[in-house]
Parts: C-alpha cells; structure tokens; sequence
C-alpha cells in the first residue's frame, strides 16, 4: 500500500485516500469493518465544514476541511469499540465520492438498504436518515463517482 499523511488511512480502490485526492468532492460514502468481530459500518462524512469569522464587524464564511482523517462514524457501539482496541484493527474504506450533500444522502442510504443494514447483526447501523430530491442528482453526470 503507498504511503499516507495520517494513521489507518481511507482507501479508495486499495489505496489511500488524501487531502490531494479529494478534488471537488463534497463528501463520500464509507464502510467501516472490525477485522476482529467482522461487523460493519455504512455511512457517510463530508470533506468540508462551513466556518464563520467575524472580520471587521462582518461574518466571514469560508470552507475547511473537516476531521475525516480521524473520524472512525458516529455510532455510539463502533466508537466504543474502536476506543477500546487499536485503530489499525478498523478497515475503512471509501466506496462512492460524491460531488455534494444530496449525492451523498442518495449513496449512504442506498448503501444501507441494498446491504439491509437494519435487517442484520452483521452491521452496527441502527436507523437511517435519509432526504434526497431528483434535483440533488442532476449535477451528478454517472451513477457514482468511484475511483475517479
């Protein structure tokens, strides 16, 4: 595997996924497995937060880039694992990029349900959130954005 800039990298088609690679990418759809417990997690983390300064009286927004090199999901249960063992022992890959927020939503959720994440022991999702429109898919000009 090549090298990368932070600690058990996302990977992306079998390689890391860095800061250089994100382009214009919003966000993407991830899987997250306990090789120990071989459990699973499927969601999905933005590359960007919005930030607001106050320069001279005024509100400033700009966008950062977010903790998505050290974020392990956010369900309470695989937290708790991956607090208690190494990080290393947590694969986490990258399976769709996506060029905004609605793309997103429409790739975690049919992630989940094509995977029936509610429906098995197998995954450490509990519920899933989802509100997507047609319209937040016409920006998006192929069915997903993996590996490019």
């Amino acid at each position: 595997m090549e090298a990368s800039d932070y600690e058990n990298p996302w990977t992306l088609d079998g390689k890391p996924l860095t800061s250089d690679l994100i382009g214009d990418n919003y966000g993407f759809i991830y899987l997250i497995t306990d090789t120990i417990t071989g459990k699973k997690y499927v969601g999905k983390k933005l590359f960007w937060n919005k930030k607001t300064k106050v320069v001279k009286k005024k509100k400033k927004r700009s966008l950062v880039e977010s903790d998505w090199k050290t974020y392990y999901g956010s369900n309470l249960e695989l937290i708790a694992e991956v607090d208690k063992k190494e990080r290393t022992s947590f694969k986490r890959e990258v399976l769709h990029l996506c060029a905004s927020k609605g793309e997103c939503n429409y790739w975690e959720a049919y992630e989940q349900f094509t995977r029936g994440v509610l429906l098995s022991d197998e995954y450490y999702n509990g519920h899933i959130w989802v509100r997507v429109h047609r319209s937040h898919l016409k920006s998006s000009s192929r069915a997903s954005r993996r590996g490019s």
